[in-house]
C-alpha cells in the first residue's frame, strides 16, 4: 500500500508538469500495471473499465468530450471492440469519431484501457488563415495588394506583410487581435484609409470576398491603392488580379453598366473576342433581364449584400448558370460584382451519372423480370418437348403443340433483348472480324431496307480482330439498320453507310472524350441520310421503351438492346446528329489481343448425334425451387435414364448429399430463397470435392462466373429444351 501511494504522488507530479489532470473515479485499487496503463495516456480521451463497460477511470479530456459515458455506450462497433480485446488482448476501430485503442490490463487481465484520438476536423479559417499570411500573401503583396483575413465578428485572424507593415506598426504592443473597424477609418465621401496613416494618407479601395457562400462569416478583405482619378481603368493591380482568377469576375458601375470583366468572365458568359455587352441583362434570355437588372440596381444603390440565383444565358438558354451579385463599397466607379462560372461540363457529367444510373435501375428492374420469365418459358417449352415425344407428324394435336412452341420461343427472343439491355444476356463470344460479320447480315439488310434506301459498305485497312458475339453483333447492326431506315423512310428512301476502320490509341487519345479510355479500336459506324435527332432527345434515344415512333411502330427497346449488347462486349457506343442531315451511330470495340487458346472450348454437338446419345444412366440430384421447372427438369432427365432425385431448395439437397446416396451429378438452380445455388455448392464440396455440377439459370453465364468463383462446373442457360438439357447432363458427365 505504501507503494501505491508512492506511485500515486509521483503520478500527481509528473502530470502537474504536463498539464494533464486526470480524474479517477470510485474504483477497485487496481495493480502497479494498471495504474501505469493509465497514467502513460496521451492528452486524447483516455478511459478505464471492467469488463463489463463500466467506467473506473477517466481523464479530463474524456469527461470533457464524454461526459461520465461509459466507453461501450458511445457507438454500436464499441461492443465489437470490447469483445475483440476480451479474446485478442487488444483491439482497434473507428466510432466516435475518433480512432479507438482498447488494451487488455491488469495483473487479472480483467480491466481494459480505451484510447480515443481524436480527427480534427478541417478549419476552413485555418486553411485561409495560412494562405493569407504565406506565400500566396507575399505574393499579393508584392504587387501592392495588402490582403487580411476576419472572423464573423471582424476580428483580426491573419494578414499578410504588407497589411501588417502599414496598418499594424506597433502590433508587438497589442494583446487580444484587433477588429477590422478599429484599423479602417471611412472619410465623409466613402473613401477608406488605414487608421494607423492618419486622414492623410492616400484612399484605399476594398474588395470583400466572403468564405462562405451565402456571404455570412469569416471573409478575406483586399485592399489597394487608389491612383490618380477614380475611374477603374487606372488600377492595373485590379485588373492584372482579375485575369488571373479562375472565376468570370465582372465590375459594374451605379448605373448598372459593365465597367471591365476578366477572360474567365468572357468565356463563361459567351462573349467573343474583346466585346463587352453594355448592361449584364444583355447576357441571358429576355425572362430574365429583369430579374438582373433588379438584382444589380438593389446591389448598386441599397446597403452591400451579395446572393445568386440561377439565370439562363442567351447563348445557351437550355443550360442554367449560377450568377452571383455582390455590392461593392470604395472600390471608385465599381458598385457590384458579378461572379459566373461556367458549369457547362459539369452539368454534362450530372446528366450523365442521371443517365447512368437510370439505364442501371432500369437495367436491373427489366433482367430480374427476364429471369422469372425465363423459368416461365422453360416450363413452357419443356412441357411441349415432351407433348411432342407422345406425338408424330400428322397427328391433330402436333401442328398446335409446335405452334405453342414456337411462340414461346419468340418470347424467349424478347427475353433476351430485355437481358442485352441488362447486360446479363449469355453472350458466345468469338474472334472475329468486323468486315465478315457485315458480309454474313448484308443480304438479310437489303431486303429490310427495300428499293428505296442505297446500301454502302466500306471498309478499312489493317483492322484489328474483336471479341463478341457474332449473333448478337449482327443483331445490333440490324437493329441500327432498321430504324435508319424509317428515319429515311419520311424523305423518300436515302443512303445507309456502313464503314469498318482501325482508330489507335494516339487517334484517341487527340479525341479527348473523357468516356472512351485510350486503346486501340476496330470502329463499326452506321450512318443514314435520314430526318436527324433533335439535340434535346439525343440522350434520351438509348432508354428503353424511350421512342420517336407513332404508336404501334415501335417497342423502344431497340437502341436500349444494341447499347446493353455493345457494352457488355465491352465496347462503347455514341450517337452523333443533326435534323435534317442524318444520324450516325459509332460503335467502339477493343481490338482482341491473341493470347494462348482457351482451355476449356464449347464442344459442338456432331451432326450425327441422336436422341439414344443422350440416354445415360446414374443419380441426378435436382435442386429447384419454381415446381413447373423442376417438375419439366425431372420427368425430361427421367425420360433420358437417370434416376433422379429433387430438392426444393439448398438445404433440402445438403440433406440429400449427407445421407450418402451415390450422386452423379448435382444440377442446381443459382438464385433460390434461404441458401442460393453457389453456397449450396461449397458446402456439398466439402464433403464431396469431385461432384459435378451443372448450373442453371436465367441470367448470363459471364455475370455468374465472375461472381460465382466456384471451379469446374457448367452452366445451362434458361429457357431450355428437353433436347437441350439432355446435352448438358451428357457433357458434364462426359467432361473431365
Amino acid at each position: 500500500m505504501a507503494g501505491f501511494i508512492a506511485m500515486l504522488v509521483a503520478a500527481f507530479i509528473i502530470d502537474r508538469r504536463s498539464g494533464t489532470r486526470v480524474e479517477i473515479a470510485p474504483m477497485v485499487l487496481p495493480d502497479l500495471e494498471l495504474v501505469g496503463s493509465a497514467l502513460s495516456a496521451s492528452r486524447d480521451p483516455v478511459a478505464m473499465t471492467d469488463g463489463e463497460g463500466a467506467l473506473r477511470a477517466v481523464n479530463a479530456a474524456y469527461r470533457e468530450r464524454f461526459q461520465d459515458r461509459s466507453p461501450a455506450g458511445l457507438a454500436e462497433p464499441m461492443k465489437d471492440l470490447l469483445e475483440a480485446a476480451l479474446c485478442d488482448g487488444r483491439a482497434e476501430g473507428e466510432a466516435a469519431s475518433a480512432k479507438v485503442l482498447v488494451m487488455r490490463a491488469g495483473q487479472k487481465q480483467d480491466l481494459f484501457i480505451w484510447h480515443f484520438a481524436m480527427e480534427a476536423p478541417t478549419d476552413t479559417i485555418e486553411v485561409a488563415a495560412r494562405r493569407v499570411s504565406g506565400a500566396m500573401g507575399e505574393r499579393l503583396g508584392k504587387a501592392g495588394v495588402l490582403a487580411v483575413l476576419v472572423d464573423g465578428d471582424g476580428l483580426l485572424v491573419a494578414a499578410n506583410g504588407a497589411f501588417t507593415d502599414r496598418a499594424l506598426p506597433d502590433l508587438g504592443n497589442r494583446g487580444a487581435a484587433p477588429n477590422i473597424e478599429e484599423l479602417i477609418t471611412h472619410g465623409d465621401d466613402g473613401s477608406i484609409r488605414l487608421a494607423a496613416e492618419g486622414l492623410d494618407a492616400s484612399p484605399l479601395r476594398l474588395v470583400t470576398v466572403p468564405l462562405e457562400q451565402d456571404g455570412s462569416g469569416a471573409a478575406t478583405m483586399l485592399l489597394f491603392d487608389s491612383e490618380q482619378g477614380s475611374g477603374l481603368a487606372a488600377s492595373a493591380n485590379v485588373q492584372v488580379l482579375l485575369e488571373m482568377l479562375p472565376i468570370g469576375l465582372a465590375l459594374v458601375d451605379r448605373d448598372g453598366r459593365f465597367l471591365m470583366m476578366n477572360r474567365a468572365f468572357r468565356i463563361a458568359a459567351g462573349i467573343p473576342g474583346e466585346e463587352m455587352p453594355a448592361y449584364p441583362g444583355d447576357l441571358v434570355v429576355k425572362e430574365d433581364k429583369a430579374a438582373v437588372a433588379d438584382a444589380v440596381r438593389r446591389n448598386a444603390r441599397g446597403p452591400a449584400m451579395s446572393g445568386d440565383f440561377p439565370v439562363r444565358l442567351a447563348r445557351q438558354p437550355g443550360e442554367p448558370v449560377a450568377l452571383t451579385v455582390a455590392g461593392l463599397r470604395g472600390l471608385g466607379d465599381a458598385a457590384v460584382l458579378l461572379l459566373l462560372k461556367d458549369n457547362s461540363e459539369e452539368a454534362k457529367l450530372k446528366r450523365q451519372i442521371a443517365q447512368a444510373t437510370k439505364m442501371q435501375a432500369v437495367g436491373q428492374l427489366a433482367g430480374g423480370v427476364a429471369h422469372d420469365f425465363n423459368n416461365i418459358l422453360t416450363a413452357i417449352i419443356g412441357h411441349c418437348d415432351l407433348m411432342l415425344m407422345r406425338h408424330t407428324p400428322g397427328d391433330t394435336d402436333y401442328d398446335d403443340v409446335q405452334q405453342i412452341k414456337s411462340n414461346s420461343n419468340r418470347a424467349a427472343g424478347l427475353t433476351r433483348q430485355l437481358l442485352a439491355f441488362s447486360r446479363q444476356q449469355t453472350l458466345r463470344p468469338q474472334i472475329l472480324q468486323l468486315p465478315d460479320v457485315i458480309s454474313e447480315v448484308s443480304h438479310l439488310l437489303k431486303r429490310l431496307l427495300g428499293e428505296t434506301v442505297q446500301l454502302v459498305v466500306k471498309h478499312g485497312r489493317d483492322l484489328g480482330a474483336v471479341r463478341a458475339d457474332p449473333g448478337q453483333l449482327e443483331q445490333v447492326i440490324v437493329n441500327l439498320a432498321v430504324n435508319a431506315r424509317d428515319a429515311m423512310a419520311g424523305k423518300g428512301g436515302g443512303t445507309l453507310t456502313i464503314q469498318t476502320y482501325s482508330i489507335k490509341a494516339d487517334q484517341v487519345a487527340d479525341l479527348g472524350s473523357e468516356i472512351l479510355p485510350i486503346a486501340d479500336y476496330s470502329a463499326l459506324s452506321v450512318a443514314d441520310s435520314g430526318s436527324g435527332i433533335p439535340a434535346a432527345i439525343l440522350g434520351k434515344v438509348f432508354e428503353p421503351f424511350f421512342t420517336t415512333k407513332e404508336v404501334g411502330k415501335g417497342t423502344g427497346l431497340g437502341l436500349s438492346t444494341v447499347y446493353g449488347i455493345v457494352k457488355q462486349s465491352g465496347g462503347y457506343i455514341f450517337a452523333d446528329s443533326k435534323v435534317g442531315e442524318g444520324t450516325r451511330f459509332t460503335i467502339y470495340l477493343p481490338v482482341h489481343q491473341v493470347e494462348e487458346e482457351p482451355k476449356n472450348k464449347r464442344r459442338k454437338p456432331n451432326s450425327g448425334d441422336s436422341n439414344n446419345e443422350l440416354w445415360g444412366t446414374g443419380t441426378i440430384l435436382l435442386v429447384e425451387d419454381e415446381p413447373m421447372v423442376r417438375t419439366v427438369a425431372e420427368r425430361a432427365l427421367t425420360r433420358h435414364g437417370y434416376k433422379v432425385l429433387t430438392a426444393t431448395n439448398g438445404e433440402e439437397a445438403l440433406e440429400i448429399v449427407e445421407r450418402g446416396d451415390e450422386i452423379a451429378l448435382l444440377v442446381s438452380d443459382v438464385v433460390m430463397p434461404l441458401m442460393d445455388g453457389p453456397t449450396m455448392v461449397r458446402e456439398a464440396r466439402k464433403t464431396r470435392p469431385k461432384l459435378p455440377i451443372l448450373f442453371m439459370s436465367g441470367y448470363a453465364e459471364e455475370q455468374l462466373r465472375k461472381s460465382i468463383d466456384i471451379a469446374n462446373v457448367a452452366f445451362l442457360p434458361k429457357p431450355f429444351s428437353v433436347q437441350e438439357l439432355a446435352e448438358a447432363v451428357r457433357r458434364a458427365l462426359t467432361t473431365k
